[in-house]
């Protein structure tokens, strides 16, 4: 059976590349929205396998891998800046301060139905940052597509003190427990 990755990140392809596995890709349509009051891993999970699904119902004989993150800080689930304003609200918030990133994926058979959704969570503390450090890493333009405006992996790592936990989850995929959750499904042997 093939696989497929139900996602257009450019992180999750390349994630998935580094370790060798063959792999189409089949971005989902689904609409990231956060439900108000619900819980943050039920939210990524729920996400995660609801792009799973509307993948699966256009793929026959497939693994389907789906995934959503998120950033918490104080409560409040960050996702993805929807302008300059917005990514400079987050990285102040995140400016000196402990978050945890949650990453939540579902793998699907879409043969017979047969699924895994998992979470996954990493602790990320920020230095303090200068209003000049967010301005400067704004004008980047990496912060408008990834959840709490950075990226751990590129021109943000400059931001990041301390990661307890996956920092390939932090990217947006959590490759060691997608891959034991594949071998498990005996995809990956």
């Amino acid at each position: 059976m093939k696989l497929i990755l139900a996602s257009s990140s450019p992180r999750r392809k390349e994630l998935l590349k580094q370790i060798g596995l063959r792999f189409e890709v089949v971005p989902s349509r689904v609409e990231e929205k956060i439900k108000d009051g619900e819980d943050p891993v039920e939210h990524v999970l729920r996400l995660a396998e609801e792009k799973a699904l509307d993948v699966a119902n256009k793929s026959r004989d497939s693994w389907v891998i789906a995934a959503d993150t998120i950033v918490l800080i104080d409560g409040e689930i960050l996702g993805k800046p929807a302008g300059k304003q917005d990514a400079y609200q987050m990285l102040l918030k995140l400016s000196g301060k402990e978050h945890r990133v949650i990453t939540g994926f579902c793998i699907l058979n879409t043969s017979n139905g047969e699924s895994v959704k998992e979470s996954v969570e990493t602790t990320v503390t920020f230095k303090e940052l200068t209003e000049e450090e967010i301005q400067g890493y704004i004008k980047t333009k990496e912060p408008f597509d990834k959840a709490g405006g950075y990226a751990i992996q590129g021109k943000g790592s400059f931001m990041i003190r301390e990661i307890k936990g996956s920092y390939t989850n932090v990217i947006g995929l959590p490759i060691c427990e997608v891959v034991e959750a594949l071998q498990r499904l005996e995809r990956v042997k």
